[in-house]
């Protein structure tokens, strides 16, 4: 089935607002946005990023400008879903009888394809897992700041190794004598296994 269908679809599903899906769908027509369909929900993508996405739901439907925290919003349409948590996403909303100023929308579109043809976008930050780190190590961390900073400094999964090292030996002195060999490779910055790495 074509994104076409799919879109038009989309939009005979939702009677209550399928003028104001379809005006915006005409709208967007005019543009060089390619019409597909992404999580179910008619998109507007451009070389493979979405730039646009609408939907309906029970009392109201939208626009999506996946980037549009760039948009000047110049007259106060847009919105942020999900304040402190949605860093880039804008949608404009629209209730049952409100009419859809088409020149405005194109305008709006418009605007963000100059955005996404410039690069502008807020790339998701991934949170960094922080690595549980067995007590004896903690321990030689406060003994020996150097070694800390220079464990903080190793990828999380170098981290991950030398702290699955130690906590893994079974009697407390077998963790004593690995925490004493990896010691210097730590402040060397080198993982447990990198030396099999380059085999």
């Amino acid at each position: 089935m074509s994104s076409s269908v799919k879109v038009s679809e989309y939009i005979s599903k939702h009677p209550k607002f399928s003028i104001q899906l379809s005006q915006i769908r005409e709208v967007l027509s005019q543009t060089e946005l390619e019409e597909t369909v992404k999580w179910g929900a008619p998109a507007y993508v451009l070389d493979g990023k979405i730039v646009i996405g609408m939907a309906a739901f029970k009392n109201h439907m939208g626009i999506w400008f996946h980037q549009g925290v760039f948009l000047k919003d110049t007259q106060q349409k847009l919105v942020n879903a999900q304040e402190g948590k949605t860093k880039a996403l804008r949608q404009w909303r629209f209730e049952e009888n409100d009419a859809i100023d088409k020149k405005l929308v194109l305008a709006y579109v418009k605007e963000a394809i100059e955005n996404c043809k410039a690069g502008k976008e807020v790339k998701p930050v991934r949170a960094k897992k922080k690595v549980a780190t067995p007590e004896l190590m903690e321990a030689r961390f406060k003994e020996n700041s150097a070694f800390k900073k220079a464990f903080d400094d190793l990828t999380p999964g170098k981290q991950r190794e030398y702290a699955e090292y130690i906590a893994s030996a079974k009697r407390e002195a077998t963790k004593v004598s690995r925490l004493e060999k990896i010691e210097p490779m730590v402040l060397q910055g080198v993982g447990l296994n990198d030396k099999y790495k380059n085999c």
